[in-house]
């Protein structure tokens, strides 16, 4: 990954006429594609064909682990959190777990 270095956003590769660079979406700073980059990003383009979409799905949540009191469904101690604003804004939040073991979600009001 490589950021612009006038407003740090990312760079995206772009295809500019048969050479790609690295472009902000933002300003619109470009920069040419290093051999190391250029190698990974045409082995992806390769085994594809051109009209299809390559989707990158990740099965790892980014989320926070804690111990709780056990999942409703399996009993097991472990689960990722977050909080989300579910109701008016001057109602607390609502706080999500998900099973780290099943997988099942529920929610705990303040």
């Amino acid at each position: 990954m490589r950021f612009c270095p006038n407003d740090k956003s990312l760079l995206i590769p772009v295809r500019k006429g048969n050479v790609t660079v690295l472009r902000c979406p933002k300003c619109g700073y470009e920069e040419e594609v290093s051999q190391d980059v250029k190698n990974r990003y045409q082995s992806k383009t390769a085994v594809e064909s051109r009209n299809s979409v390559i989707v990158v799905a990740d099965t790892t949540p980014n989320l926070p682990k804690v111990k709780t009191r056990g999942c409703p469904k399996c009993g097991h101690d472990e689960a990722y959190v977050w909080v989300q604003q579910t109701r008016a804004a001057d109602e607390p939040p609502t706080r999500f777990y998900r099973c780290t073991k099943c997988g099942y979600t529920w929610r705990e009001y303040e």
